[in-house]
């Protein structure tokens, strides 16, 4: 018997037989008993994805959480009936049956037949099943308004592996900050071009920044001894989040950085009523630097802004400049921020991020020479898109975010500005940035609505009339992915195989994409196609040499436009070397 047709069997009778027990599905046992049953699942977002994985590919053709279909309904189910009960019945139906047990018996009454066994789940599939089973019943039961037509697979297409393999080499690993896991947090690489040559630059969340020379690294600029109130905690981003080296770095010596603190630490030039609970504060500063040609940093800073947080998670991301804008230029020297929804998206406070006269949930654009801001610490460009608008805040270059992790340019001909953008629980995102435009959130995720006040595990198809919004050039759901790590347009030479190819990856599982530039065109969605990996000569995957499950992908990209590929918590730096056609 095929595995989907067994696995729709077994949970048709797991949810009959839950239903039938505890009257949870039948409108005549409505007033039964509800058993109250204290179960833990695993809900990391890895294992989620391998159950909402095996749901999609077994189950999801027979069973909703909302009605009962070709299979009764399975909401609830995990709470109402214990967890080793469940598992049990998964290995061995029949076992259970023929123990007198008094559910498995209804079942059997019920269906005629033993379910099948399944001892080819491993624990860990079994586990994750029914933890994606857990974790959507709880959204479910959260609901206000049982808004119909949810899409639990809203990209049914897969994406197809490539014919390319990109050959990666161990290039260095950065000091561990921690004697503890994650033994590093870095998050960013950089370099700038100067007169002597290259200067290549790594940060770790927990707050120093590297550079890099003839493959060791060295401590340039240590942000926590400089900053007294300098926290890092509790994690998601938090700490030292990003840096930039203004383009004329070796002539003014300034450097910029964001960088976190406790609540309240400071009046926040974008502050979140005293009524809300904050987690933090998020500052980016500008230091000056005494001698720009040192190896380490000595200097003055200047706060440009500070912005309280709601939430701990998607808090300021990448800072960078147009790498394409020449001096003299419109956009040259203007510092964009990406800045998350501070968590406030889902809950009661999801006004902060829906409007542009709040400054959480966009991407800004800033000129830190000027003095035009409220505060007077920066400039807001005069060809910015809201700078005229009264009821809108200057700043806002777009918007619609609800964590703009990582921002880049295509230098290699178009000039497109490229935002990718961390979902909720259903889709992953790369945009095309563009001054004024609205990408959704809270209202969209990829090309589909999203409903903050129904289940949102969920998304739903948009309605017929949506031209009020941007949508996404690349996406893929939570079937391929977690949380997308922004990449580059390959611009280097040593790898002529990825010439006009955005590389881009998945955060938690390490797995690399690209897609041709070609096809990433406004309105239109470019296809996307995974890229195998070797390393040592040998097929390898980023999970599978990472130490730990998450692999905490990242990306960067030295002064040649040739491609690093990092994993964020064990230090370890890979450089690319190489793409070749796969062995099949």
């Amino acid at each position: 018997m095929k595995k989907n047709t067994c696995l729709f069997y077994l949970l048709s009778a797991m949810a009959f037989l839950i239903l039938s027990g505890c009257g949870f599905g039948d409108k005549k046992e409505e007033t039964a008993k509800v058993l109250e049953v204290k179960n833990e699942y695993s809900v990391d977002e890895l294992s989620i994805q391998l159950g909402l994985r095996l749901f999609n590919e077994n189950c999801a053709s027979c069973h909703s959480f909302k009605e009962n279909e070709i299979g009764p309904n399975l909401a609830g189910i995990t709470s109402e009936v214990d967890k080793a009960w469940l598992v049990a019945f998964i290995k061995d139906p029949a076992a259970v049956i023929k123990s007198g047990d008094e559910r498995a018996v209804k079942t059997f009454e019920k269906y005629k037949l033993y379910m099948p066994a399944f001892p080819m789940l491993e624990d860990k599939e079994i586990e994750g099943l029914l933890g994606f089973i857990h974790k959507f019943s709880n959204a479910e039961k959260r609901t206000v308004n049982n808004r119909p037509g949810g899409l639990l697979n809203p990209i049914p297409e897969k994406i197809p592996l490539s014919d390319l393999t990109l050959v990666i080499e161990e290039w260095l690993t950065v000091p561990a900050s921690s004697e503890n896991s994650p033994l590093a947090r870095i998050n960013k690489l950089s370099a700038i071009e100067t007169q002597q040559g290259e200067r290549l630059f790594i940060v770790d969340l927990r707050g120093k920044l590297y550079e890099i020379k003839e493959n060791k690294t060295h401590v340039y600029f240590n942000l926590q001894a400089e900053k007294s109130t300098f926290i890092d905690n509790p994690g998601w981003g938090t700490g030292f989040g990003s840096f930039a080296f203004h383009p004329n770095f070796e002539k003014n010596g300034l450097l910029y950085t964001t960088h976190t603190e406790p609540p309240k630490t400071a009046p926040a030039d974008f502050a979140i009523n005293d009524s809300i609970e904050t987690k933090l504060q998020w500052i980016l500063t500008e230091w000056k630097t005494d001698t720009p040609k040192s190896d380490t940093f000595s200097g003055k800073p200047r706060e440009l802004l500070r912005a309280d947080m709601h939430g701990g998670a998607h808090g300021f991301q990448e800072i960078t400049f147009n790498p394409l804008a020449k001096s003299g230029a419109p956009d040259y020297g203007m510092l964009y921020l990406g800045i998350g929804d501070g968590s406030a998206g889902l809950g009661d406070y999801s006004y902060l991020c829906d409007s542009n006269r709040y400054i959480w949930g966009s991407v800004v654009r800033i000129n830190p020479s000027g003095n035009n801001s409220v505060n007077g610490n920066y400039g807001i460009p005069k060809d910015n898109p809201f700078v005229n608008d009264p009821d809108a805040l200057g700043e806002i270059w777009c918007r619609g975010f609800r964590n703009a992790h990582r921002i880049s340019w295509d230098e290699t001909g178009s000039g497109k500005m490229l935002i990718s953008n961390i979902g909720q629980h259903s889709v992953e995102e790369v945009n095309i940035g563009k001054a004024g435009a609205d990408y959704g959130w809270p209202f969209r995720e990829g090309t589909f609505l999203f409903d903050k006040n129904a289940n949102t595990e969920l998304v739903y198809p948009l309605p017929p009339d949506d031209s009020a919004y941007t949508y996404p050039v690349i996406q893929y759901d939570h079937d391929e992915g977690n949380a997308v790590s922004g990449g580059f347009v390959y611009a280097g030479f040593k790898v002529p195989e990825l010439k006009n190819k955005y590389v881009f990856g998945d955060i938690p599982r390490g797995t690399l994409f690209y897609s041709e530039m070609s096809e990433v065109i406004e309105g239109k969605q470019a296809a996307i196609y995974r890229l195998n990996l070797e390393i040592n000569g040998k097929p390898t995957s980023l999970q599978s040499i990472s130490p730990d499950e998450r692999v905490n992908l990242r990306f960067g990209t030295d002064s040649s436009g040739e491609l690093y590929i990092f994993t964020k918590s064990n230090g370890k730096v890979y450089k690319v070397i190489g793409c070749k056609d796969a062995v099949l």
